[in-house]
């Protein structure tokens, strides 16, 4: 493991509000800690991708995302609703 600090970034998009999705929470250490925990807790999924979260901590809190990264934002939206389309199990 390396010793680079963890990081987090919240986003939301509301489809009939925002334009694009929005940077809500973003942190290092402690702080993005506790944003992954309160995902958790309200089951907001998570999703790992260490080089789209450098770009998107450089990015103001409530800004929307440029389009040089709706691509990436949109594979992460795409990996959410296929979670929400998953069976739940039988046990």
């Amino acid at each position: 493991m390396s010793g680079k600090e963890k990081q987090a970034v919240a986003l939301r998009y509301r489809k009939n509000e925002d334009r694009a999705p929005r940077v809500v929470a973003a942190g290092r250490g402690e702080l993005a800690r506790r944003i992954i925990e309160e995902a958790a807790r309200h089951g907001i999924p998570l999703y790992e991708d260490h080089d789209l979260v450098d770009l998107l901590m450089r990015l103001p809190l409530n800004a929307e995302i440029p389009p040089e990264l709706y691509r990436a934002v949109a594979e992460v939206l795409v990996f959410i609703y296929q979670l929400d389309k998953k069976p739940q199990s039988f046990s």
